[in-house]
């Protein structure tokens, strides 16, 4: 054999040394692709947005308000929805014509200034409140959203991650789309 086949089939091994020592795992549980399928998340993220959703994140830190996740539908585990966290284990959430006010346990009570919802919905008046291992989602695109206010608190069991990158479209590539910040002050009952 000469050493250009050597050569070649060196490299072959390596790469493919390499894609079963390191592409494999971090794909299967670090970081995994996912595609926009809808307009929940308008104008967030529109559909056929390519993301890349942190896997490991929630194993280091609780999910928290504001952050934009992807889950498996507790209606049908078999399906990914994307939607945004808006109330968090032991909170109330209160839906009163589109505005949001949270409650903590503490009785510390948020509205929320949502500045990335372009679509309000003020037709939702609801209140729920979340056991220790639930969370309230939304779609940022309120009135084309299956969420929370539809089917019930979310399972934390059931978030896969946080969608930490955007792929494409190339002209929006960033990291961390969709995070923000609640500013609204706070407020004692």
């Amino acid at each position: 054999m000469s050493d250009s086949w050597k050569g070649l089939l060196n490299d072959l091994f390596t790469l493919a040394f390499l894609i079963v020592v390191v592409v494999i795992p971090i794909r299967l549980f670090v970081v995994s692709p996912f595609v926009v399928d809808g307009e929940s998340m308008h104008p967030t993220f529109e559909n056929l947005d390519y993301l890349i959703v942190d896997e490991l994140v929630y194993d280091f830190k609780t999910p928290a308000r504001g952050d934009v996740i992807v889950f498996r539908y507790p209606g049908n585990p078999s399906v990914f929805y994307i939607k945004r966290i808006i109330g968090v284990p032991g909170e109330t959430v209160a839906i009163d014509h589109g505005i949001i006010t949270v409650t903590a346990a503490d009785g510390t009570r948020q509205t929320l200034a949502e500045s990335y919802i372009v679509n309000e919905d003020a037709t939702y008046t609801k209140n729920v409140i979340l056991s220790a291992d639930e969370y309230f989602v939304m779609g940022d695109n309120r009135p084309n959203s299956s969420d929370s206010r539809v089917w019930g608190p979310l399972p934390k069991k059931n978030i896969i991650g946080r969608v930490d990158l955007r792929l494409l479209p190339v002209t929006k590539t960033g990291l961390f789309p969709g995070a923000t910040t609640y500013t609204a002050a706070s407020t004692t009952l």
